[in-house]
């Protein structure tokens, strides 16, 4: 990664970007009481904008350069594919009814005051097993979200149940590429890191767990139950099960979509013409969450290269005094960093040396800042409404980002844990 421009001293207005986006998408929507008024493309082309107007280099072309490599970057284009093969894949699983007849099935295994608490249970195991909350979110959210049409809860829930599981094993799983990022950059062992979260993340889960139970029991009404067609179940499954055992999301997605490609070809009621089609409408639905994601990518870029997150650390870290402060900056320094990157592993790695550092002149074992860094940037990045996460949520569930976060139990309880432990919990 390039570095950003030095001895930048403007430093909070290279992050006015940000303040425009919420400003104009954020308070516009509760001004008017609809958070559907205001798209949220426009919004983002309005902060890039700004973004130009506060950024070096003084040339327009080679700040469009540097915005277009960061709306190209390796990692904001393989959100775009993953967003692309999961619209295809809704499309086509809906076409053949697989959603109707995988939503059924849920239906008749789970108990109907043990829903939200089911739901939660299958995100928090496929995002462990996995290690992407993404991946999960594509594999869950569209049950999740015709479980809630069938069943009468509220989709919003729903939603949120389906992110906040997901996040449960992006923050713990070993293969997850934030506990990666975190071990790598802190020096400590996965094994050491895993115990040291557990201890931060099982709390937060049993308590939004209870809540679920409870919110079960409140919604809990008798569902009717549709006819399940097994073979129809089959795309899901095999998400699921593909999923479950580790395979790439990107590949998970391409056998959910032949699979339902032949179950088209092989039935007298379906028209592969007709499945065709509905795999590009749902490739085209996706073209706003794309939108908003290769804006995002080149405006967070530009508040990079002119030096906002460095600013921010930098003020960050000159003004730790004790242990607890030490860590408090730590979380603090990855939150700002995930929020100027919108991608929590870019965020461990922007704010990895420093947070070693840190560490090291504070005697904060390694482990423990390791967790602090992964713990605190999957709740960040749980709650941004640019975050791949809730974009693709929002999506599949054809509501709004901002629509979900209010029932964001699991991340909420998470963050409140993690700040318990910082206060209280000594190692």
């Amino acid at each position: 990664m390039e570095l950003p421009v030095k001895n930048h001293k403007r430093g909070l207005w290279t992050l006015s970007p940000l303040l425009v986006f919420f400003l104009i998408y954020v308070i516009t929507s509760v001004v008017a009481g609809d958070f559907y008024k205001m798209p949220v493309t426009v919004a983002f082309m309005a902060a890039s904008a700004w973004a130009f107007v506060v950024s070096k280099p003084a040339r327009l072309g080679l700040r469009i350069e540097r915005f277009s490599k960061g709306a190209a970057n390796a990692n904001i284009m393989m959100m775009v594919w993953i967003f692309i093969l999961a619209g295809a894949f809704a499309g086509a699983a809906k076409f053949i009814g697989s959603v109707d007849s995988t939503v059924n099935l849920t239906l008749s295994v789970l108990p109907p005051n043990m829903i939200p608490a089911g739901i939660f249970i299958a995100a928090c195991l496929i995002s462990l097993s996995i290690g992407t909350s993404v991946g999960t979110i594509v594999a869950l959210m569209p049950v999740a979200a015709g479980v809630a049409s069938s069943s009468g809860l509220p989709l919003p829930l729903m939603a949120g149940i389906v992110v906040g599981g997901a996040f449960f094993g992006d923050n713990l799983s070993f293969i997850s590429d934030t506990t990666i990022a975190a071990t790598r950059t802190q020096g400590c062992l996965m094994r050491d890191k895993f115990r040291a979260n557990f201890r931060i993340v099982i709390p937060a889960a049993l308590l939004v767990l209870v809540v679920y139970i409870v919110l079960g029991w409140q919604y809990a009404a008798p569902v009717e139950v549709g006819v399940i067609a097994w073979s129809r179940v089959i795309p899901y499954l095999l998400v699921l099960i593909t999923a479950l055992c580790g395979v790439n999301v990107m590949l998970v997605l391409i056998l959910g979509i032949l699979s339902t490609g032949l179950l088209s070809l092989c039935s007298s009621e379906l028209s592969l013409l007709e499945w065709a089609g509905a795999m590009g409408k749902g490739m085209t639905d996706m073209g706003e969450l794309i939108i908003v994601t290769l804006l995002a990518g080149g405006m967070l870029e530009l508040i990079r290269y002119n030096g906002g997150i460095q600013y921010v650390i930098r003020i960050l870290s000159s003004r730790v005094r004790t242990r607890r402060g030490a860590e408090l900056t730590i979380s603090t320094a990855v939150a700002i960093a995930n929020l100027c990157t919108a991608n929590n592993t870019v965020a461990i790695v922007t704010v990895g040396d420093i947070s070693r550092r840190i560490s090291e002149c504070f005697a904060i074992p390694p482990q423990r800042a390791a967790s602090l860094l992964d713990t605190t940037s999957c709740v960040i990045q749980g709650l941004i409404p640019y975050g791949a996460q809730l974009l693709m949520g929002a999506s599949l569930a054809a509501i709004s980002a901002l629509d979900i976060i209010p029932y964001l139990y699991y991340n909420f309880a998470l963050a409140l844990s993690c700040l318990l432990f910082i206060l209280f919990k000594r190692a």
